[in-house]
C-alpha cells in the first residue's frame, strides 16, 4: 500500500491543501519500507489527487479536507482518511498496523 500523508514538519497537517509537503510512504507486511517527501504542488482543484494517483498511492490522510476534495480523490481510486492529528510516525506506524482511526475532520468548508 503506497500512502500519502499531509505534512506540516512533522506532523500531519490540519488540511491536505494548505500544507508544506507530503510524506509517501510504503507500507508492506505492516512495515514501511520506503520514504520520500514531495513539496505541496499548489491548492488547485484536482490537481494534487492526479499528481498523488500517478505516484500511486492508494491513500491519503489529513486532519481535513472538503467534501468536493473527496470527490476528487474519489474518481482517482484515492481512500481519504481524515481527522488524523498528531505525529507522521506515529500515523504510520498505526497504518501498518491496521489501528488508524479517523477522528473528527478539522476542515469546515462544504466545497
Amino acid at each position: 500500500m503506497k500512502v500519502a500523508i499531509a505534512a506540516d514538519g512533522q506532523t500531519v497537517a490540519s488540511h491536505f491543501g494548505r500544507c508544506e509537503g507530503y510524506e509517501i510512504a510504503v507500507i508492506e507486511e505492516g512495515e514501511v519500507t520506503e520514504r520520500e517527501r514531495i513539496a505541496n504542488p499548489g491548492h488547485e482543484p484536482g490537481r494534487l489527487p492526479r499528481l498523488l494517483s500517478e505516484l500511486g498511492v492508494d491513500v491519503i490522510v489529513a486532519g481535513g479536507m472538503g467534501p468536493r476534495a473527496q470527490g476528487f480523490f474519489e474518481e482517482f481510486d484515492i481512500q481519504t482518511i481524515t481527522g488524523v492529528a498528531g505525529g507522521i510516525d506515529e500515523a504510520l506506524e498505526a497504518i501498518a498496523w491496521g489501528r488508524l482511526m479517523p477522528g473528527d475532520d478539522t476542515c469546515h468548508h462544504t466545497s
